[in-house]
């Protein structure tokens, strides 16, 4: 039976201490009654007898003298079932939709089982985005985690909706579920993803997290955790297929980086705590497939650089972790394109074992190598014109020039809700190598070429 304590020592901001406690775990759940009204929290640190806890509502009109403590004996929890999706949860897993709780199948630990490497399946599926940036040269992968790095004030809220309103998997024949968390945006982000959601009917196989910038920190640490539990029901439990997209991870580690604060640990790069690194891991690894399992989780990551720096620890640390990463570029976003998806320095470690015959398309692997490539030498031409002058360039560097622009123009450039196949993006892709001469398409095999390039431009 648990028992009450009222050896509350001391009340700061959201923090309380507590002497004389016993048995008591590192993130254990607690409930405190006070002369405001109940009160929730977890358990963030133990010494001894001493108890830190960190209050999820805040401590605003506690009294000291007058709070009860009771230790819940459990970490937090979610109550899982087929019932979850289609629905809007807060970042503690508490439905905010109007509609009742989901009667649950089963009541997970939200902090999982680390998945053994062993029993890991290698990912080789292709998933379409509609999104022809990642589909044609930075392909999705099932099973993969791949992150999305942005800059603050690019739309990666709105990549981050159109990916979930678009994915999905082409050769499976099996259920498939979007799974999204996003952690401390604003009242009018969160209602933008709900209304596109519903507004396009994705909401009917998604499963909403959101956690407000109002919320407590503790909530937030705690989201992406609810929405991988969620997840990893689906997938393993159902055989569903299951994408994951987290948004903002930067707002998630500076939530552990002001606990990390609050608990006095020696801070490291930046602030965050030394630990951010496994911290990350414990979120990322949880995405995979698992061999004699019909469903999967993959993961899509998005943060915010601060200051676009790439080299911060976030982006840094996370891109240990990921399979790849897809950069916004916001001099692609100053000109009108979107999404400013940057294509050199966004990779897909993983790409080459989702396309192909069978999986995309005969022809994509070579078509994707010849438009990097192109793309790659316009790019550096433009930049030595506006060095030396465009009369410093030969025909050829200016066909390439030509040729970047229309890429970005045409291939990376889209609707928002523009969903386009993985044929259409193949299709435009060949569309552009007609720009070039003949004998500058060395990636590509002549096979190929007299197969796909458009009949009047062979």
């Amino acid at each position: 039976m648990n028992k009450d304590y009222r050896t509350v020592r001391e009340i700061v901001g959201p923090l309380v201490f507590l002497d004389e406690a016993e048995g008591v775990k590192y993130g254990e759940l607690v409930e405190l009654r006070t002369v405001a009204g109940l009160r929730h929290g977890q358990v963030l640190e133990v010494s001894g007898s001493s108890v830190l806890v960190q209050l999820f509502e805040g401590s605003s009109g506690m009294d000291r003298g007058r709070s009860v403590t009771r230790f819940l004996g459990h970490g937090l929890e979610f109550g899982v079932s087929r019932d979850i999706v289609g629905r809007v949860f807060n970042g503690l897993g508490t439905p905010t939709d109007g509609i009742p709780p989901v009667l649950p199948d089963k009541v997970v630990d939200i902090n999982g089982n680390p998945m053994n490497p062993y029993s890991r399946d290698y990912p080789d599926e292709f998933i379409q985005t509609g999104v022809s940036a990642i589909d044609g040269l930075n392909t999705l992968v099932r099973g993969q985690k791949l992150p999305i790095f942005s800059g603050s004030g690019l739309p990666h809220a709105e990549l981050a909706a159109q990916i979930a309103r678009q994915a999905r998997v082409l050769a499976s024949s099996e259920e498939f579920a979007v799974v999204f968390a996003a952690m401390g945006i604003t009242f009018e982000e969160a209602d933008y993803f709900i209304s596109d959601f519903r507004r396009s009917g994705a909401i009917n196989q998604s499963v909403l997290f959101m956690n407000l910038a109002n919320d407590p920190v503790i909530e937030r640490i705690a989201t992406p955790r609810f929405a991988l539990t969620a997840a990893e029901y689906l997938a393993f439990d159902l055989g569903m297929h299951v994408l994951v997209i987290l948004t903002d991870m930067t707002n998630y580690c500076d939530a552990l980086r002001e606990v990390s604060a609050a608990r006095k640990e020696v801070p490291g790069r930046r602030g965050y705590p030394g630990y951010l690194y496994t911290d990350l891991a414990t979120i990322y690894e949880r995405a995979g497939r698992i061999k004699g399992k019909q469903g999967s989780i993959t993961q899509i990551p998005i943060l915010t650089m601060p200051e676009d720096d790439k080299t911060h620890p976030i982006p840094d640390l996370t891109g240990y972790i990921t399979e790849g990463q897809i950069m916004l570029s916001r001099s692609l976003q100053q000109a009108g394109i979107y999404p400013p998806i940057d294509v050199l320095p966004s990779l897909s470690r993983l790409k080459d074992k989702g396309i192909g015959a069978g999986k995309t398309r005969e022809d994509h692997a070579g078509l994707l190598n010849e438009l990097f490539a192109a793309y790659a030498r316009g790019r550096d031409a433009k930049e030595l014109a506006v060095v030396l002058g465009e009369s410093a360039l030969t025909e050829t560097d200016r066909v390439f020039v030509k040729f970047a622009e229309e890429f970005e123009r045409r291939f990376v450039n889209q609707g928002h809700d523009e969903d386009r196949s993985i044929e259409e993006t193949l299709t435009i892709g060949w569309s552009l190598l007609s720009m070039l001469p003949r004998a500058e398409l060395k990636r590509v095999a002549p096979a190929m070429v007299a197969k796909y390039m458009p009949a009047e431009q062979r």
